[in-house]
């Protein structure tokens, strides 16, 4: 008996199968007459519905220059201490890629990449206080 009830439900699962193929078959044959999706360029995400992730954003201090279209990013953050309970200050650097020009004293806000280098996966979009000179 249970033999029999398996079996049914195979042929049924089987059945539903090849409708949902006929009917994947005639929506695809629709599309046909479109256009081939474009390849999407390097500043595009590849499906316009498709929401890329968020990617992490912080504000720093620029610490170092002194290399080409590389700057190094200080970032402040308070923490609050777990025995103490008061906040301590923690400081992280991270190196970001600088098409911008940002200089030593400038505050930038860095965003998350892909990875460009060996410890470089920060971005600066924008330059949020130029230096005092």
């Amino acid at each position: 008996m249970a033999e029999e009830n398996q079996e049914d439900s195979k042929s049924e699962t089987v059945d539903v199968a090849e409708e949902s193929g006929d009917a994947e078959s005639s929506s695809s044959m629709a599309d046909a007459g479109e256009p081939a999706a474009v390849e999407a360029t390097a500043g595009e995400a590849a499906d316009p519905g498709v929401k890329r992730a968020h990617r992490s954003q912080k504000v720093g201090a620029v610490v170092s220059d002194k290399m080409q279209k590389t700057v190094v990013v200080r970032v402040d953050r308070l923490v609050r201490h777990t025995k103490y309970r008061r906040y301590v200050r923690r400081t992280s650097k991270f190196m970001a890629h600088d098409e911008l020009g940002a200089t030593m004293g400038d505050k930038v806000r860095i965003v998350e990449t892909r990875p460009m280098s060996a410890k470089k996966r920060w971005r600066v979009i924008e330059i949020v206080q130029k230096a005092a000179k």
